[in-house]
């Protein structure tokens, strides 16, 4: 888990600056298997991003450029995760900068579309090599249709170009990869994006698993406390009995 360190200074401030355009909107299959259950706030969660005065930023759909005047030639990632920014200023900007942010994003990921698909694993390869992005991830939910694998990673070679993360496809068929930028292994799990922490033994959970969790919790605490109830009454009916005998 990442905690909250003391406040970045951006290099240009947001705040006098206007923010980006927004890109296109995202195509229907990126909103059903990446927006929908909500991977940027699971990430986000895990990594403290989203704690008062956390210098972690995890987001996406916006540019991704070196400067302003690249636009509109930029890509829009469907995630990022800077570590040490202005958290603020980078939100305000409706995007990330790099030369007003001071450094390039630490991780970015991309989901298949058939938009998208070939250009995320081609011609993005470069442009983020180009920008320093030290992880690029892609994740296809079809197993490859859209891009030429079902998981595929890169990392930043001293060079500067990419060199691909070594990938373990599992007998039951999960695809699993670790992300040093995340300290978590990025998994291809049934056609679904998941994150598995080393430490915790298990997947980072979705919504309707930490729903669940929370009733399980709930419940748990409901039968705790009416064992405790019943043994109460028990307690006190043979308290009364014992009177009972001792004064017929």
């Amino acid at each position: 888990m990442t905690t909250a360190k003391p406040t970045v200074t951006a290099r240009t401030d947001a705040r006098r600056l206007p923010p980006l355009p927004s890109p296109p909107k995202l195509d229907m299959q990126q909103v059903r298997h990446f927006v929908l259950p909500d991977i940027m706030g699971i990430v986000a969660g895990h990594l403290g991003a989203m704690v008062p005065g956390s210098t972690t930023l995890v987001g996406g759909n916006g540019y991704l450029c070196r400067r302003r005047s690249d636009l509109p030639r930029c890509p829009y990632p469907d995630m990022i995760v800077a570590f040490d920014v202005d958290w603020e200023s980078a939100c305000l900007s409706n995007g990330y900068v790099i030369e007003e942010t001071g450094k390039p994003p630490d991780l970015v990921l991309e989901v298949a579309s058939a938009s998208t698909g070939q250009r995320d694993y081609i011609a993005k390869r470069e442009i983020y090599a180009n920008l320093g992005v030290p992880e690029y991830w892609r994740f296809d939910h079809t197993r490859g249709t859209y891009h030429n694998a079902p998981l595929a990673a890169d990392r930043l070679a001293s060079n500067g170009g990419y060199q691909p993360i070594e990938l373990t496809t599992e007998p039951d068929g999960v695809i699993w990869g670790y992300s040093e930028v995340l300290g978590l292994s990025v998994c291809w799990v049934d056609g679904r994006l998941r994150f598995w922490d080393r430490e915790q033994g298990r997947y980072l959970p979705d919504r309707r698993e930490l729903a669940a969790e929370r009733d399980s919790e709930r419940q748990a605490r409901a039968a705790e406390a009416q064992a405790r109830a019943d043994a109460e009454a028990r307690i006190r009916t043979l308290e009364a009995e014992l009177r009972r005998r001792e004064n017929p």
